[in-house]
């Protein structure tokens, strides 16, 4: 008896589906690069569940027939390839024919598409491997695939998926890789109707796209890198040494259009910054290298995130010479003149130098006069107005102080030049980033008061712990108060006080509104209360201040106890529960629960002073100022 037996093609398109669809993000980079290598201008991906519930993409591409859109299901079946020789001169996205059949197999998989000016569509449904559902469907332009309940037919594989925001991180990852290599076509990413990447055509500005990918902040500081050789062109952006990242995600490297990962490449550019960057930080970088098809092999591995070059040496002494040139001339230094007008170090320790210049100015200056916001840009005329360095993400409206919004560093302007990316569009700008306050890293603490920490691009940033726990108060006071099923936790406070006539009147009179906004007074004879708990946050406070302030804020008896009208008394309970908790340097500990908080915080808003949390100064305005 034979021990040896043909597999099934079901069996083998589910071995095959565990090396080409690894996770939703696979899903997302398989059919996304299939939009494109169909023509497509504009793809849609639609997400739920970190995409393991659904995956759906769309595109505006040329779309299929029934018979190309039935023939795809099946294992190798490509318009890629035709011949031997096609394998070793590659020119699209796809090529095996694995993709389609392996995602049909570990899911429930449905495909619309209709060729151009056709009369009627097709659709084809498959459930986990399973025979093909054809079925006529309305004309449409391109193709639609939806992807929904991945690997449930293989629970093992399910098992291992991570979080939902992690396989989303990775989803949304895939498609900025996509759009950086794509410019000249659009690209538009929503999680349950959120929307987590949006770029319209960007081609002829390239640096459009990697803005909208690594944020508003890095326009300003990307300069083209090209180098030409015999077989091997480089093209590309970098972001000047003043704006970093603590980890490798900024650094992308694309060979004919298909973004890889190559050590050899990716220690390139890092010993290429490695006299520009202060240790830690990494360089963003988004090169594209072009080479003959013939001259790199991208059938290497299973996901083509990896290839092999015919002359590796060369590509990366191209990549290398592209980088140098660039980080040599230092354009954001200024014109060549402006450099000879002031020549400064370019030793990888300028930064610190910068920063510690900067702080021993910032110590000697007097404290009650504000830190610097604004360079000196030449105006009209030679004048020198002040203009704002970055957006202040925390005055009421999430922009300056008085409602205005800065918008971010521009540098300046020329005439007759088309507004840029942040600068046409200073509203993506109105709030912090995610994730921002959790990314910045303490460097000590400024005149007994402000603390000093490094942020993202190397930025220094300046916290007001008293503006910070004012805000972050504010936002816990406001979200327990909107929530009607959630009383606030009251904390025990036993003391009496006495107060003026008018503010007793009016506590006693508000005495429901306190009890709303968890304050516990009852009348103690007299002209005097019993303060018998407050919310968290206002243990230890002054409680003749507090209660003189809360009489003056409370509403009118007939007004409805909602967020609008205890609003003032909200800020007022905010302002005093930091002006108790800011009172002494806050601990590391303190600190960073402090900066949590405040990724978390509303920014909208208004507090009762308007002050900013932080002031950011990028690294390029310390280097002007430090001279």
């Amino acid at each position: 008896m034979s021990r040896i037996a043909r597999l099934s093609d079901v069996l083998i398109n589910k071995i095959a589906a565990g090396e080409v669809v690894e996770r939703p993000a696979s899903v997302v980079k398989e059919l996304c690069e299939n939009s494109l290598d169909a023509g497509a201008r504009t793809v849609r991906v639609e997400l739920e569940g970190g995409g393991v519930g659904r995956i759906t993409i769309s595109d505006d591409g040329h779309g299929m027939s029934r018979e190309d859109a039935t023939l795809c299901l099946e294992r190798h079946a490509t318009s890629k390839l035709r011949e031997l020789d096609d394998l070793f001169h590659i020119d699209s996205m796809g090529f095996r024919g694995e993709a389609i059949p392996a995602i049909a197999s570990v899911s429930r998989f449905t495909l619309h598409t209709a060729e151009p000016d056709a009369h009627e569509g097709t659709k084809v449904t498959v459930e986990g491997g399973g025979p093909p559902t054809v079925e006529d469907a309305p004309p449409r332009v391109g193709t639609v695939i939806t992807v929904e309940d991945l690997f449930f037919n293989v629970p093992a594989r399910r098992k291992f998926m991570r979080q939902g925001a992690t396989e989303l991180k990775h989803c949304e990852e895939a498609v900025v890789r996509l759009a950086l290599a794509y410019p000249e076509v659009g690209f538009f990413a929503s999680h349950e109707g959120n929307e987590l990447f949006s770029s319209p055509v960007s081609e002829h500005d390239p640096r459009e796209r990697i803005a909208a990918a690594l944020g508003p902040a890095s326009f300003a500081h990307l300069f083209p890198v090209e180098e030409r050789r015999l077989g091997v062109v480089v093209t590309g952006y970098l972001a000047s040494p003043e704006y970093t990242l603590p980890n490798a995600r900024g650094l992308y490297t694309f060979v004919n259009r298909r973004y890889i990962r190559d050590r050899g490449l990716i220690s390139t550019v890092q010993r290429a910054f490695q006299d520009f960057l202060p240790a830690g930080r990494q360089p963003v970088v988004v090169l594209h290298i072009d080479v003959e098809p013939r001259a790199v092999d991208v059938n290497v591995h299973p996901q083509k995130m990896e290839v092999r070059f015919a002359d590796a040496r060369g590509v990366q002494d191209a990549v290398s010479a592209a980088l140098s040139r660039v980080l040599r001339a230092a354009p954001w230094l200024g014109t060549p003149e402006q450099q000879a007008a002031n020549p400064q170090p370019r030793d990888a320790a300028h930064y610190a130098h910068a920063v510690e210049r900067f702080l021993t100015r910032a110590q000697e200056a007097t404290w009650g006069a504000p830190l610097p916001t604004a360079m000196d840009a030449p105006g009209p005329g030679g004048s020198t107005p002040a203009r704002p360095l970055t957006p202040s993400y925390f005055s009421p409206n999430g922009g300056a102080p008085g409602g205005a919004f800065p918008g971010p560093f521009q540098g300046p302007q020329v005439p007759g030049r088309t507004l840029a990316f942040g600068e046409a569009q200073p509203q993506l700008n109105e709030a912090p980033p995610p994730g921002y306050f959790a990314a910045l890293r303490p460097m000590g603490l400024l005149g007994s008061r402000f603390h000093v920490c490094e942020g993202p691009g190397g930025t220094l940033v300046v916290l007001d712990p008293h503006a910070a726990l004012e805000r972050a108060r504010l936002t816990a006071y406001l979200r327990r108060l909107d929530d009607d099923t959630k009383a606030p936790p009251p904390s025990l406070f036993g003391t009496t006080v006495d107060l003026s006539l008018a503010a007793v009147k009016a506590l006693v009179d508000g005495r429901e509104a306190l009890l709303k906004l968890g304050v516990d007074v009852e009348p103690f004879g007299g002209t005097a209360l019993a303060l018998k708990s407050v919310p968290p946050g206002l243990e230890g406070v002054d409680p003749r201040a507090l209660l003189e302030a809360l009489s003056r804020a409370l509403p009118p008896r007939s007004a409805p106890l909602d967020v609008t009208s205890l609003a003032e008394a909200v800020r007022v309970m905010a302002c005093h529960a930091a002006r108790r908790a800011s009172s002494s340097p806050l601990t590391d500990a303190q600190l960073r629960a402090l900066l949590g908080e405040l990724d978390r915080a509303d920014f909208t808003p208004p507090c009762t002073h308007g002050t900013v949390v932080v002031l950011e100064m990028p690294l390029l305005e310390l280097e002007r100022r430090a001279r």
